[in-house]
């Protein structure tokens, strides 16, 4: 059995399940507003990968796919801006738009 490219397999599961791309991008919002930037920016680039391709988000951002690539990549250190231009074209191309909730969480009192 060949083995796939991490990228062409991610692909190919979004073209079997479109819902799998769009919940990427949610569990990567929700992970970068939760602090989580390590995870958030890996689901990001998972999904770039899953979706449109760094070419295209390069092109619709104005960005060097390579800046992009590096920017959610392990050592990625984008800013705010580009993470939010990252985050509104990828939500564009998958018609859809986030809406964020803030909630309280309940800590169980320390004991001490």
């Amino acid at each position: 059995m060949p083995i796939r490219p991490y990228s062409d397999a991610l692909k190919a599961i979004a073209e079997r399940k479109p819902e799998f791309a769009r919940h990427l991008l949610e569990d990567a919002a929700n992970s970068l507003l939760n602090g989580e930037i390590d995870e958030g920016r890996a689901l990001l680039r998972a999904h770039v990968n899953a979706s449109i391709g760094f070419e295209e988000l390069g092109r619709r951002t104005g960005k060097s796919p390579k800046s992009l690539m590096r920017m959610l990549g392990p050592d990625g250190r984008p800013t705010a801006v580009n993470l939010l231009d990252i985050i509104t074209h990828l939500a564009q191309d998958e018609g859809a738009a986030f809406e964020v909730q803030l909630t309280r969480r309940t800590v169980a009192p320390v004991l001490g």
